[in-house]
């Protein structure tokens, strides 16, 4: 199976690179594409994944084909997850172009829950799915219990920090030290910055590479961000996302951020320069980080535990309900999302299993990565699960308002106070979910 200490720090840019291939044939034979069949008789199911969900990048398809040698499975992705959602609400309205298989985001799950579930499966008669963690099918159920997902991987945050950083600016660079330091709450971490940045003096390095990923890592740490259990927006009036906000505008306005939202451009370079000394991590980001920093950093990057549990991400398999080979699609499905699977995928990639069953394994909770100085990541982000709240109300739009209030926390940055800011991103939000 390999290692995290591996996988961490080398597999990742052969499965970046894979994602980015789309339409690849994972085994032999060819069909019609309608039929469910192949050429030479064999049952064909196809999947529609996004990023790098991991189940094309290893082994997995190839040893599922290998056990079930009648079956031969077709996966596509893209790398893009906002060009694969817009594609597949489109196909979704038009009922046709779906795959088998198709893969949901967090962010997207309660827009399909609420306006789609009838185009799923239901997967609650499946066998063996009672290893979840308790909240994460819950994300994907109806209210007459129809399931219409299995859950793959899970976001439990840390904050990634650069321990040479943190020690040229006189604070301790020892990860039980460093967590110390903000061990209270968010405020803390601030706080921290603020001695971080008066300590460092001349050297150029912020303290965080974003106010946005200040504020996400806040927001995903209650119960309700932008809509509350009746389906109401609350992002008005939610006194969370009003202190993430505030906290988030307070790093922007005291120049403790690189300007760099995660992801977009200039971050990928930021890691590797030195740009920034912390970004809040969830467990997935961590194999983007070493990849990108690259090896020059190894051993300089490490991980503590963050102020507060928190889940930023994770994603479900569902099967359409239109599908020719749905009860086979379930099976495969099912077999992908259990504990050995997922245990597997974050050996292989970092992708933090939502199974219960599947934290408990050794080979997770005792993992290590060698890149983050051998930080105990198993041990960090398996307690920082734990401590994620159990009810998690999603809304129709929080993927859409997210980034939205990712993009206006840039505009303080840009120089905008946090009072016009946040008007104007109350304004798109309204025009943006209606």
């Amino acid at each position: 199976m390999g290692s995290v200490r591996k996988a961490v720090g080398t597999r990742v840019v052969a499965a970046v690179s894979a994602a980015l291939s789309l339409a690849l044939v994972a085994g032999c034979g060819g069909g019609d594409g309608e039929s469910g069949k192949t050429d030479d008789g064999k049952t064909k199911i196809t999947m529609g994944l996004f990023g790098v969900m991991g189940f094309k990048e290893t082994e997995l398809l190839k040893r599922y084909m290998k056990e079930n040698p009648d079956v031969v499975v077709e996966a596509d992705v893209a790398g893009d997850e906002q060009t694969y959602y817009t594609a597949l609400q489109t196909r979704l309205a038009a009922g046709s172009g779906l795959k088998d298989i198709q893969g949901i985001e967090i962010g997207r799950a309660k827009e399909l829950v609420d306006t789609q579930a009838d185009k799923f499966a239901d997967l609650s008669d499946v066998e063996g799915i009672d290893h979840f963690l308790p909240w994460k099918l819950s994300q994907v159920t109806t209210p007459k219990d129809k399931i219409i997902g299995l859950g793959t991987d899970i976001g439990p945050m840390a904050v990634c920090y650069r321990k040479d950083l943190f020690e040229k600016a006189g604070l301790p660079g020892d990860r039980e030290e460093v967590a110390k330091l903000w061990e209270n709450d968010w405020s803390e971490y601030v706080e921290t910055g603020k001695k971080f940045k008066k300590g460092l003096k001349d050297d150029k390095a912020a303290y965080l590479d974003s106010a946005s990923g200040l504020f996400n890592a806040m927001i995903y740490g209650n119960s309700e961000q932008f809509y509350d259990e009746n389906g109401e927006l609350i992002h008005k009036t939610n006194p969370a996302v009003q202190e993430a906000w505030d906290l988030a505008a307070e790093t922007a306005t005291a120049g403790l951020t690189a300007k760099l939202r995660q992801f977009q451009p200039g971050w990928d370079p930021g890691l590797a320069n030195s740009t920034f000394a912390t970004t809040v991590c969830p467990a997935w980001m961590l194999a983007h980080i070493s990849e990108k920093a690259g090896p020059e950093n190894k051993g300089k990057w490490d991980v503590a535990e963050a102020p507060k549990g928190a889940n930023w991400g994770g994603s479900f398999l569902g099967v359409m309900d239109s599908s020719p080979v749905k009860e086979e699609a379930k099976k495969l499905v099912a077999w992908l999302t259990a504990p050995e699977q997922q245990a597997y995928l974050f050996q292989e990639l970092g992708n933090f299993p939502s199974s219960e069953e599947a934290l408990k394994d050794p080979a997770v909770s005792g993992a290590k990565s060698e890149y983050f100085n051998d930080a105990p990541i198993g041990e960090i982000f398996g307690a920082a699960a734990k401590d994620i709240p159990e009810e998690q109300v999603l809304g129709r739009k929080d993927g859409t308002i997210k980034d939205i209030f990712s993009q206006g926390l840039q505009l303080i940055e840009q120089g905008k106070s946090p009072s016009e800011a946040r008007k104007t991103t109350n304004e798109r939000i309204e025009k943006a979910v209606g």
